[in-house]
């Protein structure tokens, strides 16, 4: 099994969480082969829930879970447990798909804890289309680190110009998101104010530029593409 497949197979049995479920919808969005492994593992493994009866595990079962969460990290992120979880997956089905189901759904909950802050604000996500071309400008953005992911891996440089990420305010001129990177992921942290005007339904567009990005004196390039973000 390829490492494509093994991910993909990993998104359809629902074991991704956090950055690896934004990058696996990504790459599901701007990969049609990855795409088309998805649907293939959605439909090999479907039946297998079919097949999983009523019955309760047993109590060695529940003992061994027991023994794992007092074990775990009081951080609640049991890293390490999902890591041999997804193995587990992987090395059999049929009967014993049932008592690892039983297990991951224990294991990838967190863990209780001390009253605290709300829920994390939901990341928002947008799929920029270039052109009349299969690629997409895949964009998250992740309100609690006012941060944002921007995969460029299908584009290429053309070693004449670069091209520009803005966000369109509800009021105001376009505010810079910076410089896409044709062929790479790149992180982008975002300064408090920007992100304040990022939400749901916020449009960017994607410009032409020169190398390097719109000169301070100019005005923006042409506008090649266009998005909306999304809350997941």
């Amino acid at each position: 099994m390829t490492e494509r497949d093994q991910f993909a197979a990993e998104y359809a049995l629902g074991l991704l969480e956090g950055e690896e479920l934004l990058v696996a919808r990504a790459r599901a969005a701007r990969e049609p082969d990855f795409a088309d492994a998805v649907a293939f593992w959605e439909a090999k493994l479907a039946p297998l829930l079919d097949d999983i009866g009523g019955a309760a595990p047993s109590p060695a079962l529940w003992q061994r879970i027991e023994a794992a969460i007092e074990d775990a990290p009081a951080s609640g992120e049991i890293v390490d447990l999902r890591q041999r979880l997804r193995f587990w997956r992987f090395a059999s089905f049929g009967a014993a798909a049932a008592a690892v189901a039983a297990f991951a759904l224990v294991l990838i909950q967190p863990l209780p804890s001390a009253p605290g802050p709300q829920t994390a604000e939901a990341p928002m996500v947008a799929n920029i289309p270039i052109g009349d071309t299969d690629l997409r400008l895949a964009v998250t953005y992740l309100p609690d680190r006012r941060e944002m992911l921007v995969s460029a891996s299908g584009l290429t440089a053309d070693g004449v110009h670069d091209h520009e990420l803005w966000l369109v305010p509800d009021e105001g001129e376009l505010r810079s998101l910076g410089v896409v990177r044709p062929g790479e992921e790149v992180r982008m942290p975002l300064d408090p104010g920007l992100a304040a005007l990022i939400h749901n339904g916020s449009q960017m567009v994607l410009t032409r530029e020169p190398i390097g990005g719109k000169p301070p004196a100019a005005a923006a390039g042409p506008v090649v593409a266009e998005g909306t973000f999304a809350t997941i």
